[in-house]
């Protein structure tokens, strides 16, 4: 098998420099004759062909890992014969090599289904086909000569294998990784449209609609990674949270930043014609943010626990940075005087300058993530040491920009484009905000048996005050995305007689991509509730023997019992703890701590208690001197709200890609258009 998978690569890399060149000679000849078409027709099918070499190479590496191959260095250091078949499978990306590779299947797949779609717009489609080409011979470059999954080892051989990382045996380790690469590698393909309608002049605004969409489709991707990734982070590192501002975390986030500010500002030039050489920007720093951040996590010049070994492809991602960003530099003042603006701003009480100051505080909030990720290598470049920042800066600067988002998330709706006037603006805000300014009110004074459900003291510390803040401003932003679908519905329903939730789901399906945002906005304020409850949280740890107790909050834990287990794969000690609140038995929870034979590695297992409320989290932190456990028991109040925040806006940006369904003949779209949105003043 590595004799095949080291063949299909070399095939692979053959292919993609075939597309490139012949693509390229093929759109810079000065006649577009038949030649030049037959020239530009084998280089497609030799970026389709690429797919077909890079997924055996795949292939070869997977059956490695379940034959137990541990000829292979690859699958000796991260894969072991008593390894479940799930964890199998994901040695494909369970380290650096196999995970170059996936890198490299995902971006073939992605042109695959580029190349296939070449007649929506041939010469924007070739355009962008040379430009995948050109990244994936940069990739297929790292797994043929640099970091080769099917590289051999010498020597006389361990028979069972090293052994998958035990962090990563968890079942969410098999979908994070997929999710967060199909994310990071899918930006390439808004990239390569972007710098192809740059280079070629592209008149008109067809190829952001092409853009937007697959830029939809890995923000989609990459939010599943990241909340897959926190849910991990919460349910298997034992530490009690879910977001640690780590350099890793950090790398997902940034080009997701960007990514979220070019989905919001792409309106502007598709209403207007406006912010066109910042959206060509924004499109080029989420792919250059994306691979920064894959920079980040193998060239170990900054520490994480995430992070691969340091190795020398850190270097090769250097060049490519440096490269890929001087080629974009060149084209764009080249080309510069093709990104005019079509109008200009006109109001700053208009949608196009909430979509402008959203743009700002998004790019805002990626430069303080950026500044802190690098300020370690920065003060040690200027200083001499190492100072590492940590979640008091982040928690410090980014909260106000996310609670000034949170406000222009619930006015943007509200606001016409060009102008809107100031009796619309009272019309459509007033309820919401005496709505917000309510539950504020209410959570303050309310007596402390109230108040003690959401344990929002606002006078006792800034965090405190913060969570109450995101509170309120959630609430404003989902009474005013409410009033949308109201507003909406309440149009269909009089000119159709249909009732309001029916009249409601059909103003959705006419405008998909409108409502389905509104809904992915809904998402993000459970989110946002979730994220508040951290100034809340309550940890203790106990030493526990039989019939010992412990207090946390209103739960009493009663240790019943501690035992030990050993399996083929690892061997694991458990407290067995009933869990009373006010005096009444609600169930056992059972904390573990699992030893791995083959890495000759501990983990810890968690045990959660999850409801709308709280979290009530128990890590079991080992053994004192008597062989009793020590247990660490969290209370983390609702946590699990941001998980069914990433479920909305996943939903919601499945449903913004749906076309939209015809409207009836019984109301007509400019009528329903009219009625529904803000009323403007001006021309």
């Amino acid at each position: 098998m590595a004799q095949i998978g080291s063949f299909a690569l070399l095939l692979a890399l053959a292919l993609s420099v075939y597309s490139f060149l012949a693509g390229l000679i093929a759109l810079f000849r000065q006649e577009e004759d038949d030649a030049s078409e037959r020239l530009s027709e084998t280089a497609r099918r030799a970026g389709v062909a690429t797919f077909t070499a890079v997924l055996l190479a795949a292939v070869a590496l997977v059956f490695s890992a379940f034959a137990d191959d541990f000829r292979i260095a690859y699958i000796f250091h991260h894969s072991n014969r008593d390894l479940s078949a799930p964890y199998k499978f994901a040695t494909l990306w369970s380290g650096q090599e196999g995970s170059l590779l996936f890198w490299s299947l995902l971006l073939s797949a992605y042109g695959f289904v580029l190349r296939l779609r070449y007649k929506t717009d041939p010469r924007l489609f070739a355009y962008a086909s040379v430009i995948l080409a050109a990244v994936q011979i940069f990739f297929l470059s790292l797994v043929n000569f640099a970091a080769n999954p099917f590289g051999l080892l010498e020597g006389p051989l361990r028979p069972d294998g090293s052994g998958l990382n035990p962090l990563l045996q968890y079942p969410e380790m098999v979908i994070h990784p997929p999710m967060l690469y199909l994310g990071y590698v899918g930006f390439t393909v808004p990239f390569a449209f972007a710098l192809g309608a740059l280079i070629m002049k592209y008149p008109g605004e067809k190829w952001i609609h092409i853009t937007r969409r697959w830029t939809m489709v890995t923000w989609g991707f990459l939010t599943c990674g990241i909340f897959l990734g926190s849910h991990w982070a919460y349910s298997v590192l034992g530490w009690g949270g879910y977001w640690g501002w780590d350099p890793v975390e950090n790398a997902s986030l940034m080009p997701w930043l960007a990514g979220t500010a070019f989905l919001h500002s792409v309106m502007m030039q598709e209403k207007r014609g406006m912010l066109k050489v910042w959206n060509m920007w924004l499109v080029f720093a989420t792919f250059w943010l994306s691979i920064l951040g894959t920079f980040l996590t193998r060239s170990g010049i900054i520490s994480s626990v995430h992070a691969f070994a340091q190795s020398s492809i850190g270097n090769w991602f250097a060049w490519f940075l440096g490269i890929s960003f001087v080629v974009f530099l060149f084209f764009f003042i080249k080309n510069k005087s093709h990104l005019k603006s079509e109008h200009k701003l006109e109001s700053l009480v208009s949608r196009e300058s909430s979509f402008l100051f959203n743009n700002q505080l998004f790019l805002l909030l990626c430069f303080i993530v950026l500044w802190g990720t690098w300020f370690p290598k920065i003060s040690e470049l200027a200083q001499g040491n190492k100072v590492t920042v940590g979640a008091p800066f982040y928690n410090r600067v980014a909260i106000p920009v996310t609670m000034l988002l949170l406000l222009l998330t619930a006015v943007g709706p509200l606001l016409a484009w060009r102008k809107t006037s100031l009796e619309s603006l009272k019309r459509n805000f007033l309820w919401p905000t005496l709505g917000a300014i309510a539950v504020a009110i209410f959570l303050i004074i309310t007596p402390e048996s109230w108040g003690s459900i959401f344990g929002l003291k606002p006078w006792k510390d800034l965090s405190y005050f913060y969570s109450l803040m995101v509170i309120a401003l959630s609430v404003l932003v989902t009474l005013t995305v409410a009033s949308e679908f109201y507003r909406g519905g309440r149009v269909i329903s009089k000119h159709t007689g249909q009732g309001m939730f029916a009249s409601m789901v059909q103003l959705t399906h006419r405008n998909t991509r409108r409502y389905g945002g509104y809904i992915v906005h809904f998402g993000v304020v459970a989110a946002m509730i979730g994220f508040s409850g951290a100034a809340l949280n309550q940890e203790k740890e106990m030493e526990m023997g039989y019939g010992d107790k412990m207090t946390i909050g209103n739960y009493e834990l009663i240790c019943r019992s501690f035992t030990q287990d050993d399996g083929p794969n690892y061997a694991s000690e458990w407290a067995i703890l009933d869990i009373n609140q006010k005096g009444k038995n609600i169930g056992t929870l059972t904390p573990q701590r699992l030893f791995y034979k083959a890495s000759q590695q501990a983990s810890t297992k968690p045990s959660i208690r999850s409801n709308f409320k709280e979290d009530l989290y128990l890590v079991y932190e080992g053994q004192n001197e008597k062989g009793q456990p020590v247990i660490k028991a969290h209370l983390n109040p609702m946590v699990i709200w941001i998980w069914l925040g990433a479920w909305i806006m996943v939903v919601g940006t499945g449903l913004a890609l749906v076309p939209n369904a015809p409207a009836p003949a019984s109301v007509p779209a400019a009528k329903l258009e009219e009625q529904a949105a803000p009323v403007a003043t001006g021309d």
